[in-house]
């Protein structure tokens, strides 16, 4: 279905625009998760070399002007584009929360005294990071070739995240360890949530390639 809906995305300058563009949104967006989480996580000052409110601001001056060209393509062509067209919107708004959170995370980053340990739940964190870095990589490769067998194998391969970010959080709301001081076991549920919320975004994108457009962001049938 997918690719069906990028030939029309190609074959028309102002739908090819748009999806350019959500490209350069998944790039931006990734750039400033890597930045937040080294912010937060590696570093003691706390220094952010991306200016991330401005970034955040550029992101959501591109969701705004994907919506106005897919709009304006639809105006001019009619229903027949429709699909695709919410299908470009459902897709730059995923982008766009996973912007959000990237915020919220230097936000946290600025707040927090020091670089944040995961103190016992430190490995399990660290692999739910890289297992991020890898899914936005690709997530874009999938949805740049229209390719639903790495869809599939991507959704298939990250499923465990998400209960993983549970699994943690449960722990630290259950004190499994005493050490962390309070401070940080508020920082790390936070954190660990946003994680959660990131793959789950990254995974909408995902379906997109494989389902139908009313099944975007639900498990493939």
């Amino acid at each position: 279905m997918f690719k069906k809906w990028l030939m029309i995305f190609k074959k028309d300058t102002l739908m090819n625009r748009a999806y350019q563009r959500s490209f350069e949104m998944l790039d931006i967006t990734q750039a400033m998760f890597t930045e937040a989480k080294e912010s937060l996580r590696q570093r003691e000052d706390s220094e952010i070399d991306l200016g991330i409110k401005e970034t955040d601001k550029k992101v959501n001056s591109y969701e705004r002007e994907v919506r106005r060209m897919v709009v304006n393509h639809l105006v001019v062509i009619g229903p027949v584009d429709l699909p695709s067209g919410l299908v470009l919107i459902s897709i730059i708004i995923d982008i766009e929360r996973i912007g959000d959170y990237a915020k919220n995370m230097v936000e946290l980053a600025l707040d927090h005294p020091g670089k944040l340990h995961g103190g016992e739940f430190e490995e399990r964190i660290s692999r739910i990071e890289e297992g991020l870095e890898d899914n936005f990589i690709q997530t874009k490769k999938c949805f740049e070739e229209a390719d639903a067998n790495i869809a599939l194998e991507l959704l298939e391969k990250y499923a465990w995240v998400n209960n993983a970010c549970d699994e943690i959080v449960t722990d630290v709301v259950k004190e499994k360890d005493e050490h962390i001081k309070p401070g940080d076991a508020a920082a790390l549920v936070l954190y660990t949530r946003w994680l959660k919320r990131i793959n789950s975004h990254l995974r909408n994108i995902t379906t997109s390639v494989v389902n139908p457009f009313d099944r975007i962001g639900f498990q493939p049938k």
